[in-house]
């Protein structure tokens, strides 16, 4: 009996402040909507971060006279290597010949330009190094060291397009989180006021049931209820939108970087995986608003 009163209180308040209800229901969504996107975006970014190792490393390769004289690199080509290995910041030393260094040339671009390797001669490429940094933050200094060996022709380093790969996915990071705050500042303030004008506008009924012996729990929970049924229905509606994003929006912007493998491929399941967080972040942030409101400023 006292569960189904309850419940029909919840119902009523929810239709009696219609309006308030859904405002509340759409920021709520808003707010989760972009909470669930950065935090897609990080995982994004973590998942990712293993297609990245390889691009923390330096490519040097080796002058094209020293690498025909001494394509076994045990001369001269042996020195070279010794200077490399003893600079800081260097963990490791990977060495390929001009024939290995062609045969990796021929599988990169057979593919995507035919044209290229066909016009490229297997002389045409000399002998080279890969290194891996051990702090990969300290790549312009191992850059600098490695300017100063003799014997190399180019240094070619690829954390820069690292840089610009994370740095985008962190100011989209930074965006969503910073437009989920916004708007779940907003939704603790609506919840807040549509608590106030629930329980002011029942205040009459509210006063009569704790004079005939009613708890204070059993008179608050209606209108924590009700906060926690609208922020459900906001939750649902966030899930649906990242959903919906992701197959209308996401998937056709991100394809090229897909078919690059450049970043890791969001997919509904990371969605779903993040969907009952959402739902409880929701929750938790409506119920305990509605509560200290009550508490605070409603007094019964």
């Amino acid at each position: 009996m006292a569960a189904k009163f309850i419940l029909s209180e919840v119902a009523q308040g929810l239709r009696r402040n219609l309006s308030m209800t859904l405002a509340m229901i759409i920021t709520t969504a808003v707010a989760l909507g972009m909470l669930g996107a950065g935090v897609l975006v990080v995982m994004t970014a973590s998942a990712s971060q293993a297609k990245y190792d390889y691009l923390n490393e330096f490519r040097v390769y080796v002058d094209r006279s020293i690498s025909v004289e001494d394509p076994d690199c045990t001369g001269e080509c042996a020195t070279i290597r010794s200077q490399i290995e003893a600079t800081e910041g260097v963990d490791s030393v990977e060495y390929k010949n001009p024939e290995e260094t062609y045969a990796e040339f021929v599988d990169l671009f057979s593919s995507t330009d035919p044209v290229l390797v066909e016009s490229t001669s297997p002389d045409a490429l000399g002998s080279r190094f890969t290194l891996t940094l051990s702090d990969p933050t300290r790549a312009e200094e191992v850059s600098a060291s490695l300017s100063e060996v003799g014997g190399i022709e180019v240094v070619q380093s690829q954390g820069e397009l690292v840089g610009r790969v994370f740095s985008i996915l962190d100011g989209i990071r930074n965006a969503a989180f910073t437009i989920a705050v916004v708007q779940l500042i907003a939704t603790v303030l609506l919840i807040a006021n549509m608590t106030q004008i629930a329980a002011f506008t029942r205040r009459t009924a509210v006063g009569i049931m704790r004079l005939v012996g009613a708890s204070r729990l059993y008179t608050e929970l209606p209108f924590v209820l009700e906060a926690v049924v609208a922020s459900l229905v906001g939750s649902v509606l966030a899930i649906g939108g990242l959903l919906g994003a992701k197959t209308v929006f996401l998937d056709k912007v991100l394809a090229e970087a897909y078919r690059a493998n450049l970043i890791e491929r969001i997919t509904t399941a990371d969605i779903l995986l993040m969907s009952p967080a959402i739902v409880v972040a929701g929750v938790v942030v409506s119920a305990v608003t509605a509560w200290v409101t009550l508490r605070v400023s409603v007094r019964h």
